[in-house]
This record gives C-alpha cells, structure tokens and sequence, in this order.
C-alpha cells in the first residue's frame, strides 16, 4: 500500500518525468513547459494538491497565473495517466506508475484528508466481465473509499 497523502513522495520522480517526455515524443504529444511544471509541482508534493495550490506554484515559477493554465495542463495530465484526480478532494496526485494501465482506487481520511493510493488491479478485470455482460462500455472508473486512517482511528475514543 501507497501514500499519496500527506506522507508520499513519488518513488522515483524522474523516472516518472522521463516516462511522460517518452510517451508524448512516441504518441506525438507535446510536453509544453507549463505540463512539465505541473507534472514536476505534483511529483515534488507531499500531498495532494488543488488546482488553485498548483496555481500558485506555477506563479512562483514565472508562469501565467490564470486557472484555465492550470486546468489545461492537469486535464492532459489525467487523460495520459500521469497524474490521478481525487474527484472527493477536488485534488491531484502523481501517478508512481503511469506505464501500468490500472483504474486509481483510493481511500481518503475523512478527519486528516490523508490519500492512500491502493493496488486496484483485481477489479478492472471484474468490471470488464460486468460491464461486458451489461453491454456497458467504460470511459472511466475511480474508486474513493472514505473513513479514517490509522493514527485519526487511534485518536476516537469508544
């Protein structure tokens, strides 16, 4: 299991880079500095971060400070699988394994907004039987499971 809250740190953050600068290069895309960014502010995060928190980041960093920058970088982001959306925190996290097709499963702390990214990849296969059988064709799956981590459960008293 995998932080992606207030404790992660992406594994290897320039291997993630470097697999993004690849994928756009062999698919066509282009890499603009303003994704570069995005994708370096979430890889350096130790949180996830809004849309509006990545703003200001990319300010610092001389860029323009308008939302739609913003939100045009993360929407590239998230169709290509370099950044997952936390639809319940209306926030954003690096993927750790952007080469690994997989549908982002997620439980979220309801007292700390900690992130805990977990291996989902049982269950794309039971959909796919589901959904093949409804005749139901899939554009996207997330999964958001919300209560409490260990350490916000430890502090509830009985």
């Amino acid at each position: 299991m995998e932080d992606v809250g207030k404790n992660h740190r992406v594994q290897n953050p320039s291997d993630v880079m470097r697999k993004a600068e690849e994928y756009c290069a062999l698919h066509g895309l282009q890499f603009t500095p303003v994704r570069r960014k995005v994708l370096e502010i979430l890889l350096g995060s130790s949180q996830v971060l809004g849309a509006y928190d990545i703003l200001k980041h990319l300010d610092h960093a001389g860029f323009k400070s308008q939302p739609p920058v913003a939100y045009r970088a993360l929407e590239f982001l998230v169709k290509h699988g370099f950044v997952h959306k936390v639809v319940h925190l209306n926030a954003f996290v690096a993927c750790d394994h952007p080469d690994e097709e997989h549908a982002p499963m997620f439980m979220i702390c309801n007292e700390c907004d900690l992130v805990v990214e977990v291996d989902s990849n049982p269950l794309p296969r039971s959909f796919a039987s589901t959904t093949k059988n409804s005749g139901f064709h899939v554009e996207e799956a997330v999964i958001e499971m919300k209560g409490l981590c260990t350490a916000c459960a430890g502090m509830v008293v009985s």
